[in-house]
């Protein structure tokens, strides 16, 4: 136990506070955590390889790097993994202000390009993968490397906050070897000259969790699939610019942007566009419509509306864009459910990073929170970006079905367009059923077509597409006339159909609600 004199006062932060006590001296106890447990338990912040490789590239591109690799020497364990760019660069003395837990705080000002928040990004993401992390640095245009360690074997030895200073011959075969293992992958940046190194000795997600004969493959797919869909979505219009387009190669590969807005595409409609001051900054809100079309092109494999190991259904939802930067995407962030119907749906969010603290975003920089103040904006807008979209998606095999020739629409049963979607009906134009109406007596083709729209109605309950409509409208539409129906229910009564069954049987196989009807079925079934 120790002791420290301390500074007599009254005052707080609200003023004088009459119950404060006086000491002369307070006495503590040292709390410093143990650097291995703190370590392991901040790399626990929802990072996947994927995200952790684009949190340390969000320093890449704010050091103005346009260049960046990732290189994975998967042939013997443990495996390795180098992130290098020429970027600006640090100094001695900057590298090892960034390494230090955090670099800056979440409050501090930052320029509107700056990725960053909570000053732990490089940190963290690196050690949710490997229990050693070496920064190698630069500044552009100088010659001599720096290099600091984090070792979290180090660190449980020692039980004490070091961090590794690399010698200049320690320093110069990381080097080497990153430069040999460059060489001999294709696809090779001309005259790249990397100013900062991230190495990750050992991925232990691979490595201690995974059988030793899957973890090679694990680790390839991983990489080649996941991480670089991954990067192409979430950098895109970093990688699309054309003032100073972003590379990234990752292995023999280099990725190639994905927009999930392809606004060059004529059939790709836009909804309203719409913005709402919030803090000190302000949210854009626009909704896009996937054409029909695109379901069938996506299943036969074209990836023009999905990245290449995504479907439209997972692509689906809310993209929020923070300093060109995609930070999620693909969900409705809780307010609403990801359904089929709503698969041609997508939602473009523009903010800043002033507001990070106001929508909860965390360390990963892959999870926001709508704020409460902020979501009856959103579900409003929602909501009208979900009538175009159930309407483009149940309206889709229109066109396909009014491109037929004559003779393949003498069909038993008819598609038609709606606002609940396709419909399907009884063709009043199959010949066996038009000859039959054409036969039949006033009454007896007011049976039939009660009939007939109980069909209609019982089927596309089947298919769910189909809602309870109103009278009214189903009278605007002229499925059903009001004689008809009259004619229908009086018949019905008389062959010993009571006004309950009715109501409870007839009316909602119709397709009505009762509380729709107009007065004279009302006076009928009293």
């Amino acid at each position: 136990m120790k002791s420290e004199p301390f500074k007599k006062t009254n005052e707080t932060r609200g003023g004088l506070n009459p119950g404060f006590r006086k000491y002369e001296m307070v006495n503590y106890e040292d709390a410093t955590p143990n650097p291995e447990f703190l370590i392991k338990s901040i790399a626990e912040q929802g990072y996947s390889l994927e995200t952790a490789l684009a949190d340390l590239m969000d320093n890449s591109i704010f050091a103005k790097a346009d260049k960046i690799e990732v290189l994975i020497d998967t042939d013997k364990e443990p495996f390795t993994l180098f992130l290098a760019d020429n970027g600006t660069g640090m100094d001695k003395e900057t590298l090892k202000a960034n390494m230090q837990f955090p670099s800056t705080t979440p409050e501090e000002e930052r320029e509107l390009t700056d990725l960053g928040r909570f000053g732990l990004g490089m940190k963290t993401a690196s050690f949710s993968q490997t229990r050693r992390v070496t920064v190698i640095s630069r500044q552009k245009g100088k010659k001599k490397y720096y290099a600091r360690t984090w070792d979290v074997g180090y660190l449980k030895k020692e039980g004490k906050w070091r961090i590794l200073v690399e010698s200049d011959q320690e320093i110069n075969n990381l080097v080497k070897n990153y430069m040999s293992l460059s060489e001999c992958h294709l696809s090779r940046f001309e005259n790249f000259e990397p100013n900062t190194i991230i190495v990750w000795k050992g991925l232990y997600k691979f490595e201690n969790y995974l059988e030793k004969k899957s973890r090679q493959d694990a680790l390839k797919k991983e990489i080649t699939e996941v991480t670089s869909d991954y990067l192409s979505l979430v950098f895109h219009r970093y990688l699309e610019s054309k003032k100073k387009p972003l590379e990234i190669r990752i292995n023999n590969q280099r990725i190639i942007p994905f927009n999930p807005f392809p606004t060059q595409v004529a059939d790709f409609r836009r909804i309203e566009f719409k913005q709402k001051a919030y803090r000190t900054d302000v949210i854009t809100i626009e909704g896009f419509v996937l054409p029909s079309r695109s379901i069938d092109e996506s299943r036969n494999g074209l990836t023009h509306w999905t990245t290449k190991n995504r479907s439209l259904m997972d692509m689906e939802g809310i993209y929020i864009y923070r300093a060109n930067r995609i930070i999620s995407s693909g969900s409705w962030n809780g307010l609403i459910k990801k359904a089929p119907r709503l698969q041609l749906a997508r939602l473009k969010v523009e903010i800043g990073n002033s507001v990070d603290d106001r929508l909860h975003l965390n360390v990963a920089k892959s999870q926001v929170v709508i704020p409460h103040d902020l979501k009856k904006a959103f579900e409003n807008y929602i909501e009208e970006l979900k009538i175009e979209a159930e309407r483009e998606f149940f309206n889709r095999g229109i066109k396909r079905f009014s491109d037929k020739n004559k003779k393949d629409k003498i069909q038993l049963f008819a598609r038609k367009a709606s606002n609940k979607g396709v419909l399907l009906e009884l063709n009043s134009d199959f010949p066996l059923l038009k000859k039959f109406k054409e036969e039949l007596t006033g009454k007896q083709i007011s049976r039939l077509n009660i009939v007939i729209k109980m069909i209609n109605t019982t089927i596309n309950k089947i298919r769910q597409t189909h809602e309870e409509s109103s009278f009214a409208g189903i009278e605007e539409n002229g499925e059903l006339a009001l004689g008809d129906l009259i004619t229908g229910i009086t018949e019905l009564k008389k062959a010993g159909l009571d006004s309950d069954m009715i109501k409870k049987k007839i009316l909602p196989d119709l397709g009505y609600k009762l509380d729709s009807l107009p007065v004279e079925i009302t006076n009928l079934l009293i």
